[in-house]
């Protein structure tokens, strides 16, 4: 049943929002007397904006392993009203904010556009989306005259332009002449001249920001550039009002234009450079002088807005490639924003689309978010040199610790100095993901899920469906895509006989003790006694155990390996009682010792596969693994997709 206490509470929070929200009156005096006491009544749009923002949360990244190793141990100042909608844009989000913060401090940002440039399906809408959003919760204060609204929302302070009414408004009431727009509308004017100069006549209404009802929030698109022309920004003459009013009469002036609606707020526009520069001349104007003419003989129309745009990089490099576009490019503020190049924060985006869907309770199998991720974020990288490995570099990048595996990886930021400023400009995008992931959710027509195996077939075939140029395709089908494919096949391995194998902790430390124990008498020169058999090793059978340790992972150089563990033991000792290290604590040695483990592959196979069984124990043994495997994550139909494929690839390589 419904408790209606619920109800009673859902429907008061509804009904107390919308009265907060609703629009306020105050004569001009007391607008201007709490402007005195509070300077947020004529705060600029960027003040506005970064207020909503709010306050940021600094990390020490220098506490955090990974993060140290991303951001190089800086302080990192993060935004919680973007941490939950994005992941992995820190730089543009700081480069945002920074752009609002000097415009907010009257510098010469608040006379530019801010542009952002990126991809396709990587990010630059849903940014503006937010912003839009968050400019909405402030609300600002506008002039009212007859209980209209002035239609381009502008300030009362509007009505002190001249100089000398600056110097008064600063004396009396402490606002500075930089908060004041340049003029006043024609709309005000006429009304302040019927009601003969009297501004008490004037009302100051607080409004919020809408973006449903338009107010203090616009959005233009770019149209065909035989039809489009300046009034999507300055709004035209409504030809039904001329039988009432004069052409030139601002009462017969439809204000209907971007910066119409956006005053004291956001004008986005959509794809800017797909409109012809004649249309986007007024733009220049309102960005630097605070005002723009409209398309009749009116004074000039006051704007204080952000003005956000957005296009992808072919666009931006068609016109700034034309060197009559060079006034209008001054005005512009570049914010890039590439594609996420960290495979970790990249798998968040996935699954918060997972978790926004009728998905989200539908079977996931572990690691099909990571390969997915992985593989875009592959697509995004600028190409390693020759000598180096995609996946040591796509690792370095998600800050994993490669130092005592792979000592030959470089820094991100030699990687990053390489790779050039265009690094994540290009690739699959997150759109492309999204798509994929659909389409593997629902490939199989027995379970609604998503499992690597089907994601590797809808990738080939998606990848086929975009026609990318040959060289491109080649790079994903032939490199990339195999690449990702052996990872998994590689660590599907170890999920298979790690649930293969019954007591698989126990059994490493096990191992990885015993080791310890023939390496350090080894060493020494000492025999070795096996308190558990009584057994006794001399040096030569200590390095026939140490070698059936070691020849299956490959050490080259078995003395060196043994000094290097056996000290890493000692020091580790030392400090912990006399305890040896988790088997799986040190990289090194925890792959020597599942390469020891897993060396054998055939005999799990008839115990993993889904055949018939040759005995009830065979068939308990294969029971168990399946329950293992599903403690993993796995449903029962993807453990046996995922055997069958295992198998099968393992037959073949």
């Amino acid at each position: 049943m419904t408790d209606k206490h619920s109800d009673f509470d859902i429907t008061k929070i509804y009904q107390d929002s919308f009265s907060a929200h609703q629009r306020q009156e105050m004569s001009i005096r007391e607008f201007l007397d709490a402007c005195k006491k509070d300077p947020s009544m004529y705060a600029s749009p960027h003040e506005r904006l970064l207020k909503a923002i709010g306050k940021p949360e600094s990390i020490d990244t220098s506490k955090d392993a990974r993060l140290g190793r991303i951001f190089q141990n800086r302080i990192l100042r993060i935004y919680p009203s973007f941490r939950e909608h994005f992941y992995g844009n820190e730089a543009i989000i700081e480069n945002i904010v920074s752009f609002l913060t000097r415009g907010a401090q009257g510098l010469h940002e608040k006379k530019l556009i801010m542009y952002l440039l990126g991809p396709v399906g990587g990010g630059k809408s849903s940014l503006v989306e937010l912003l839009k959003e968050l400019m909405e919760q402030e609300p600002f204060y506008a002039l009212e005259a007859n209980g209209v609204v002035s239609p381009v929302f502008e300030s009362p302070l509007g009505l002190f332009a001249p100089q000398h009414l600056k110097r008064v408004l600063f004396e009396k009431f402490d606002i500075p002449g930089g908060s004041i727009p340049t003029t006043m509308s024609p709309w005000a004017a006429k009304r302040l001249k019927e009601f003969g100069g009297d501004i008490n006549q004037f009302k100051v209404v607080r409004l919020f920001p809408s973006v449903l009802n338009q107010v203090a929030i616009a959005v233009t698109d770019p149209a065909d550039e035989n039809t489009q022309d300046i009034s999507v920004l300055v709004g035209k003459t409504d030809i039904r009002r001329l039988d009432e009013f004069s052409q030139d009469d601002p009462d017969s002036y439809s204000f209907s234009g971007g910066l119409c609606r956006g005053g004291q707020g956001v004008l986005e526009f959509r794809e800017m450079f797909k409109a012809p520069l004649k249309t986007l001349n007024p733009l220049l104007f309102a960005t630097q002088e605070g005002s723009y003419k409209g398309t009749e003989g009116l004074g000039a129309i006051p704007f204080n807005g952000i003005i956000i745009a957005h296009s992808n990089e072919s666009e931006w490099d068609t016109f700034k490639g034309n060197k009559r576009n060079e006034a209008f490019i001054d005005r512009i503020n570049l914010i890039k924003v590439p594609y996420v190049l960290r495979a970790t924060e990249e798998a968040l985006i996935y699954k918060k689309m997972v978790d926004g869907s009728s998905l989200k309770d539908r079977p996931l199998a572990p690691e099909t978010l990571k390969i997915l991720a992985r593989m875009c974020v592959l697509s995004r990288m600028a190409e390693p040199p020759k000598e180096e490995d995609w996946f040591l570099k796509l690792r370095v990048y998600d800050g994993e610790n490669l130092k005592n595996t792979h000592p030959d990886a470089k820094p991100l930021h030699e990687y990053r100095d390489l790779a050039g400023i265009n690094e994540g400009m290009s690739g699959l995008s997150t759109r492309f993901a999204f798509k994929a992931l659909a389409s593997t959710f629902n490939f199989d027509s027995e379970e609604v899920g998503a499992n690597p195996v089907h994601l590797f077939v809808v990738l080939e075939r998606a990848i086929r469906q975009e026609q990318f140029d040959e060289k491109k395709q080649n790079l994903l089908l032939n490199t990339l895509l195999p690449a990702v494919t052996q990872d998994f096949h590689k660590e599907l391995g170890k999920d298979i006989r790690k649930a293969y194998i019954e007591s698989y902790d126990e059994y490493g430390q096990n191992l990885f003790d015993k080791y310890i124990a023939y390496a350090d008498h080894w060493i020494d020169d000492t025999d070795y006694q096996d308190t558990d058999t009584q057994t006794s090793f001399d040096r030569s059978a200590l390095n026939t155990e140490l070698e059936k340790i070691e020849k299956p992972a490959g050490i080259a150089n078995p003395k060196d390996f043994r000094n290097e563990v056996v000290k890493y033991a000692l020091r580790h000792r030392a400090n912990s009682g006399g305890k040896n290290p988790s088997w799986s604590g040190y990289e090194k040695m925890r792959e020597v010792i599942e390469k020891k483990m897993f060396a054998n592959a055939d005999e799990l196979m008839p115990v993993i596969s889904f055949g018939k069984k040759k005995d009830a124990k065979e068939e308990k043994q294969h029971r168990d693994f399946v329950d293992r495997m599903k403690q993993r994550g796995y449903t029962e139909r993807q453990v046996r997709i995922l055997v069958d494929w295992f198998m099968r690839v393992q037959k073949n390589s």
